[in-house]
């Protein structure tokens, strides 16, 4: 009792575990490249492992050249599988959704508009 009062314990115990802190933007970003990046590298290694079989995946693949440059240390996309991403994904996209959200908003203003003009006659 001397070091921790019991008061403490009961309010602590009352507010439960303090959730968790959502990642910014940039950070989960990051995580994701981390992430992705460990998680080749473990691919990589099981491919280059005894117990993998690479006759029987190879066989059942679509690219097996492709797959054999990725166990060897390429990368797991094509530049043109990048410049499709970024298209989709990237700051192009971005700034085709800001016009989308003002074209939206151009037309909730219409409509506000119409229905005080109605309400108004």
């Amino acid at each position: 009792n001397w070091c921790c009062p019991p008061g403490r314990k009961v309010q602590s115990s009352r507010l439960g575990p303090t959730p968790p802190r959502l990642l910014t933007e940039e950070e989960f970003q990051l995580q994701g490249e981390v992430e992705t990046r460990k998680a080749l590298a473990e691919l990589r290694s099981f491919c280059q492992s005894p117990e993998f079989s690479a006759w029987t995946t190879v066989s059942r693949i679509q690219s097996p050249k492709r797959f054999a440059d990725f166990v060897g240390g390429a990368s797991h996309v094509t530049p043109s599988e990048v410049s499709a991403h970024e298209r989709e994904f990237g700051l192009e996209s971005l700034s085709i959704d800001e016009q989308l959200f003002e074209e939206d908003d151009d037309d909730d203003d219409e409509e506000e508009q119409n229905v005080n003009d109605s309400s108004a006659g």
